[in-house]
């Protein structure tokens, strides 16, 4: 089943896909500078993502999760999932199991219906988002509640350590709150108050910006990010990107963003 898949399948790529060319690959001159200034884009275009369609489940994979898949989709850092999920009305995911794995979902159409065996239980509307910390081990079921497809991404993320108590929790983020600006949904760092816990090395952030806004993020020394354009169009670096896009950027400190249309975005920055 792809959820077992998915927790699996980056733990079992071959060698030999590490280090195979990527027609993907843009070097971008960061003002001028030497190399130590280039800015690294991996884009991942839409129509380059592997996929799969189970009837009630259609899937996107921004890093490949199934043998055959796009092999040059690598993990970034300790991202290892990113699924652009749409889940038919009356589907979804039945009772199963995960293990020390940090799992972020983000709603962006419709309503997701979350039980466990913690006993929680949720509704996720478009724009909010759940985290769950499945430490030693957690099962869930998750549905399609509202009257049309439900459209998320999964992300996952894995954790500093394994074990610790499964959680999880749920919040609303007004998109209002993002406005021309990222704002963190889900954290493993204590400092960036408001965001939800998670116990990994990343956050996960989102912006919407109105055409001609931009945005730039810094990213630390030795960090990377995954940046997917969940509606509209924007450049990153330069780069032009439609939506639906993913792209990897790593080697560089600087992430500049100009709308080039009312767009979406969501980002994990990773160590």
């Amino acid at each position: 089943m792809p959820w077992i898949v998915a927790n699996l399948a980056f733990l079992q790529r071959p060698d030999h896909r590490r280090g195979k060319a990527n027609s993907d690959l843009v070097a971008v001159p960061y003002r001028g500078g030497g190399l130590e200034d280039m800015k690294m884009l991996t884009h991942r275009r839409w129509q380059t993502l592997s996929n799969a369609d189970f009837g009630w489940l259609r899937a996107k994979h921004h890093i490949t999760v199934f043998d055959g898949g796009n092999p040059e989709h690598e993990p970034v850092g300790n991202l290892v999932v990113w699924n652009d999920d749409e889940i038919a009305v009356g589907g979804g995911f039945p009772l199963h199991g995960h293990q020390d794995m940090e799992i972020i979902t983000y709603v962006r159409q419709g309503v997701l219906g979350h039980r466990d065996t913690l006993g929680s239980e949720g509704l996720i509307h478009a724009g909010d988002v759940q985290v769950m910390s499945a430490g030693t081990g957690i099962r869930h079921a998750e549905f399609n509640k509202g009257d049309v497809p439900l459209k998320l991404y999964q992300i996952w993320l894995q954790p500093r350590a394994v074990g610790g108590a499964p959680q999880w929790h749920t919040r609303q983020f007004p998109k209002n709150d993002r406005a021309a600006r990222f704002v963190v949904l889900a954290s493993g760092f204590s400092d960036d108050e408001g965001a939800l816990s998670i116990r990994a090395d990343a956050r996960v952030l989102a912006a919407t910006l109105k055409t001609g806004e931009q945005v730039r993020h810094v990213l630390a020394p030795l960090r990377s990010a995954y940046l997917v354009v969940a509606s509209g169009r924007v450049s990153v670096n330069g780069e032009p990107m439609n939506a639906f896009d993913g792209v990897a950027i790593t080697q560089t400190t600087n992430v500049e963003i100009v709308a080039l249309e009312d767009s979406e975005l969501v980002m994990v920055d990773t160590g």
